[in-house]
């Protein structure tokens, strides 16, 4: 299970306006705002986007300057594969460390879409036991149970975090990731294929 929520594209504006600084041809821009407030490539500005797009990573630095924020909740078994990408990514999670404690366990707080049904069984005896523990935890605080629920506690455990990449790290992503066996990383690319321009910009479709 893996959920995309409350994206924001932004800088389109500048990066493009920046991609025309080498030959000093701001004049051909012919980008505008809709009615919606959404920025719209003109056909000058998208075939030179496409034409640098194309020319590769030397020549497309302004797909460093397109940012993209996103809100993930996925399980920690996804989340470990994610965390491969250090460059140009940003994220901040909510704390399992400080805050495992704070509500029920619930069947839901882990990704369990694929299970089978006898495994999808024996998952809620693990739930049911994590959260004795906690009640007990919340009686006690005994540091010892605290460690029975982190070290218990499976992998397919979802967390929320607020990420941040540009375009140009989306293109590694998605062509790294796009075949993978994981269903939460073909999630993760389809995500990438509704973002602004995303067919032009990231994947490329008419090469």
């Amino acid at each position: 299970m893996i959920r995309l929520e409350r994206t924001s594209v932004m800088n389109l504006e500048n990066a493009v306006r920046g991609a025309r600084n080498p030959m000093n041809s701001w004049a051909r821009s012919d980008s505008y705002y809709d009615e919606g407030g959404n920025y719209v490539l003109g056909p000058n500005d998208l075939d030179l986007a496409r034409r640098l797009r194309r020319a590769g990573s030397d020549h497309r630095k302004y797909l460093r300057q397109v940012f993209v924020s996103v809100d993930i909740t996925a399980p920690m078994y996804w989340w470990k594969e994610y965390d491969t990408y250090k460059v140009a990514t940003v994220a901040n999670s909510t704390s399992t460390m400080h805050k495992i404690t704070s509500k029920p366990f619930d069947i839901d707080d882990f990704s369990h879409d694929h299970m089978t049904p006898d495994t999808e069984a024996f998952l809620q005896v693990v739930v049911e036991r994590l959260e004795s523990i906690r009640q007990r935890y919340l009686e006690t605080k005994d540091k010892k149970d605290w460690y029975d629920i982190i070290q218990l506690l499976p992998s397919s455990y979802n967390q929320m975090r607020t990420c941040s990449f540009n375009y140009e790290t989306l293109i590694n992503i998605y062509y790294a990731r796009k075949d993978h066996k994981l269903a939460e990383w073909h999630t993760f690319c389809d995500w990438i294929l509704t973002l602004p321009y995303a067919q032009e910009l990231i994947v490329c479709a008419d090469n």
